[in-house]
């Protein structure tokens, strides 16, 4: 005989209370242990089913005192759930108990997440793997842009000549076609600002070595030679991407760049004079033809951060 719930618990000195709850093993679909409280909501003791001595009709004898009962742990209610939350095929058949609580044990891959949360990310899960092989095609779409390589096109903007006094910038205007996502191809206004650089100027843009301009996969693509005095700079301000301008400040006695947005300067070096910008001008890629005509590679850098991060 099975023990029953609300069945009276004796130990062999006196009574300790009563069954109010069992536990089913879930593999060999017995009886493993009875909960036993005093019926009014004190600390009840999970008791293994081999400490049972006898089982009859309305009491279950246990082996052993009740000074021995405080060795046995406290049951804890969240490990378990009742026989009617899970699918066990003729559990309920099988067991010849009082209709009540009857529980088996949470399994142990969810023992640290609600049966609820747990059920419902295993069902999200299953959703994303049936989805995956129809929404791949549509990722992998959306998503090419933003792995595009780079754009390394040489591009001719003018003529050297129009560069006509040395330090002094120079803004050279193109148009560019451009590609945003999946939106038409379309031309777009851009422009760099060119100075025939003194020595001086040269060496504080290059600081004695070359500068070299690599691809997205971080092969260099174009090396600016130190001693070529053609500087081209992109027409962003490092800053936060605003347009800037050359300008003649009689009170500097000396020509600066200047951003109007949030009064960035720059010496012809592009070195930061004042203002908030992060770092120097960008120079871009920039080669001179014998008959003076200028090609740039249009390169973009992230604004507002210390170092150089392309992105264009």
């Amino acid at each position: 005989m099975q023990p029953k719930l609300k069945s009276k618990v004796r130990c062999a000195d006196r009574a300790v209370g009563e069954v109010t709850r069992i536990i089913v093993d879930p593999l060999s679909r017995e009886v493993s242990h009875i909960v036993v409280g005093d019926g009014a909501g004190a600390l009840e003791r999970q008791i293994p089913a081999a400490q049972v001595e006898t089982v009859t009709e309305d009491a279950v004898q246990l082996r052993g005192t009740s000074s021995e009962m405080a060795q046995f742990p406290a049951f804890q209610r969240e490990g378990y759930v009742t026989i009617r939350e899970v699918e066990i095929a003729h559990l309920e058949d099988h067991l010849h108990v009082e209709p009540g609580e009857v529980l088996v044990p949470v399994p142990e891959l969810e023992r640290n997440v609600k049966r609820r949360t747990f059920f419902t990310n295993f069902t999200h899960a299953i959703g994303f793997l049936l989805a995956l092989p129809l929404a791949f095609p549509v990722l992998k779409y959306v998503m090419k842009p933003m792995y595009a390589p780079f754009d390394n096109r040489w591009i001719k903007i003018g003529n050297a000549g129009k560069v006509k006094t040395e330090d002094v910038g120079v803004q050279f205007k193109f148009k560019k076609s451009v590609k945003e996502a999946f939106m038409p191809e379309a031309e777009v206004d851009k422009n760099v600002w060119v100075l025939k650089a003194s020595p001086a100027v040269l060496e504080g843009v290059y600081k004695g070595k070359d500068l070299e301009f690599k691809d997205h996969s971080g092969q260099v693509i174009w090396t600016n030679k130190r001693d070529v005095p053609y500087v081209a700079y992109s027409g962003k301000c490092p800053h936060l991407g605003c347009g800037y301008k050359w300008r003649n400040v009689p009170k500097l006695g000396r020509q600066i760049f200047l951003c109007p947005c949030h009064l960035s300067i720059y010496d012809p070096s592009g070195k930061v004079l004042d203002g908030p910008a992060p770092r120097p001008l960008d120079p871009v890629p920039i080669r001179v033809a014998a008959n003076g005509d200028i090609e740039i590679i249009d390169v973009e850098f992230k604004a507002g951060t210390r170092a150089q991060v392309r992105i264009v």
